[in-house]
């Protein structure tokens, strides 16, 4: 329930954080202030002075802290939330394609002559030899509803390779020349953990899905440190433009660990950063003694260092994608909604056995770890490969994710509820807009039964459970305000399949879907006592919205509009009136 009364806002106020020495720098007022604290309460007003919230009360408590020198704003009925966070966004990449790479995402191509429109005109502006690379295409928002193919690609540039990565990052589309660049032929077998898709004579199609993808990937020459520098202070700046103002990047090397630490220097990192580091191949010793060189400064349970760019743990693969129908299931995946992928049940990323023990020695060294598991089978693993870790290594708190957790079995279910509870472990990191953005596609691959079971967010929270909540962008947009929305309408985009085929039975309130995307992702960056919440003590990371997100029907949280950001203290996004 939550509580407004001016009496407890103003015990608030005594009690938690004495009248300060020096009048507030910044005092928002005149709307409600959702703090999302333990008691749920909404204020009038809250004070800042420096990177933190010095008081959360009544206006006229707050007006009370106000100086010569203090910056007013009249909310004029707007509402504050702690600024929104992102437990899963490729942030460095991410900002690096929206800026390098050809945006094939919906509504910019709706069918395959769009795709081949845009892929002529962008090979028209390179120069001689240079790839044409894209991103963000998805069948299941094109007319056809199926692949892109090379023989697609041929048609409009056969002189140039093409490699264009799908919306999931999981499979993508090659042209002939990239194609016959890479070697890929029929006598071409499958490389371990990843499928050459073939037509019905056992010729390439030109679709590479997981690790396939690396045969022609590896060939596309990388962009430069300049470069990864601009795409994480382009994201920094949109991610403020949307009220939100922290992310956890999964599977980062070590250049873009540097080009963080600079774009910091340089003061455009207007982000809390959690960063996963990349996971090591090799022997058994060789990843221990990288999981032991991590551990020497990846320990965020015990110092999270300057609380801006943290070095947080490992990100491991267990099964691959929904769309490509990679992940790994206990049955087979579904074709068209109710067609049967007869035999495809997914397949493991790498020897399960092996991934284990790699998985135990980053554990055994202390390191927090987030698993991406997508299929029942693979979620089924990874909890089970928690359970073993702790009981030969009891270690409380390290509070290991499982990334993506699209469709948990009852089974699985228990687990998690049970290792969060005795180990502080087991705690999935979702994306709702799975089920919007990539919906459609997502329903015509799970079907019509396991698709009512994704994103089983009733189930965790009947549980007790809490969960992060994350974009996967580029997978998928990354405002947060749609994720918002995705928990509580469970709405795929264009409805290919029927309006609601995922149903509303795991669906959220507005105030659970908003903790999922603060509180929860900042106990997940291990900042649960600095961020997330508005409390005194806190640091000032505020969201000002256009609406009250507790008080709207669910169709207006998608389009809420983000009106200021403030980000340690300092506003960083301000909207231009009119």
């Amino acid at each position: 329930m939550r509580r407004s009364t001016p009496l407890l806002l103003a015990a608030t106020l005594a009690c938690g954080t004495p009248t300060p020495d020096a009048p507030a720098d910044l005092i928002l007022a005149g709307g409600p202030v959702i703090t999302l604290d333990a008691d749920s309460r909404v204020a009038e007003a809250v004070a800042i002075r420096g990177p933190h919230v010095v008081a959360v009360g009544t206006a006229a408590d707050i007006d009370a802290l106000a100086g010569p020198a203090t910056r007013r704003v009249d909310l004029a009925g707007r509402a504050v939330t702690p600024g929104l966070m992102d437990a899963h966004v490729h942030f460095a990449s991410g900002g690096v394609s929206m800026l390098y790479t050809l945006d094939l995402s919906y509504p910019n191509v709706e069918s395959i002559a769009d795709v081949q429109a845009a892929v002529a005109e962008q090979a028209g502006r390179l120069g001689d030899g240079e790839w044409v690379r894209g991103r963000g295409w998805d069948e299941g928002k094109l007319a056809e509803l199926r692949y892109i193919l090379a023989s697609d690609l041929d048609a409009v540039v056969a002189d140039r390779p093409v490699w264009l990565s799908h919306t999931m990052g999981h499979y993508g589309a090659a042209n002939s020349l990239a194609l016959e660049m890479a070697g890929i032929t029929a006598d071409t077998p499958d490389p371990p953990g990843g499928t050459i898709d073939r037509d019905a004579d056992g010729q390439p199609t030109g679709v590479l899905k997981e690790s396939a993808q690396g045969l022609v990937s590896r060939l596309i020459p990388g962009l430069g440190p300049d470069e990864q520098r601009a795409g994480i202070h382009a994201l920094a700046d949109a991610f403020n433009a949307e009220c939100m103002t922290g992310g956890k990047d999964p599977g980062i090397g070590q250049r873009t660990w540097e080009a963080y630490q600079d774009v910091q220097e340089a003061g455009d990192l207007s982000v809390r950063i959690f960063a996963l580091w990349r996971a090591r191949d090799g022997s058994v010793d060789e990843v221990q003694a990288w999981a032991e060189e991590l551990a020497a400064f990846t320990r965020p349970y015990e110092s999270t260092g300057d609380d801006h760019l943290i070095s947080g743990g490992v990100k491991l693969y267990i099964d691959g994608s929904g769309g490509a129908r990679t992940a790994w299931l206990h049955e087979d995946w579904n074709r068209d909604h109710t067609g049967i992928d007869t035999g495809n049940r997914g397949y493991p990323t790498m020897d399960p056995d092996e991934l284990r023990r790699r998985f135990r020695a980053y554990h055994d060294a202390g390191l927090h770890v987030s698993i991406h598991s997508i299929g029942d089978r693979a979620i089924d693993w990874t909890m089970d490969s928690f359970v073993e870790a702790l009981e030969a290594t009891p270690t409380r708190g390290l509070r290991h994710g499982i990334i993506h957790s699209n469709i948990p079995s009852d089974r699985a279910l228990d687990l998690m509820a049970e290792l969060q509870r005795d180990w502080e472990a087991g705690y999935p990191e979702p994306s709702p807009t799975f089920t919007w953005w990539i919906g459609d596609t997502y329903a015509g691959n799970f079907g019509p039964e396991r698709a009512l079971r994704l994103n089983p967010f009733r189930s965790y929270q009947e549980r007790g459970m809490i969960w992060a909540s994350g974009s996967d962008f580029s997978v998928t947009p990354f405002p947060a305000r749609y994720g918002v929305w995705s928990s509580v309408a469970r709405q795929p985009l264009l409805g290919v399949y029927g309006e609601q085929p995922y149903g509303t039975d795991e669906s959220v309130d507005a105030e659970t879907a908003l903790r999922s995307f603060t509180t929860w992702v900042a106990h997940q960056m291990f900042l649960e006592d600095k961020v997330g919440t508005i409390e005194p003590g806190m640091y000032a990371d505020l969201a000002v919205w256009d609406r009250n997100p507790l008080a709207v029907e669910t169709p207006a949280l998608r389009d809420m509009a983000c009106e200021m950001t403030v980000f340690n203290g300092d506003v960083v996004y301000e909207r231009e009136a009119g």
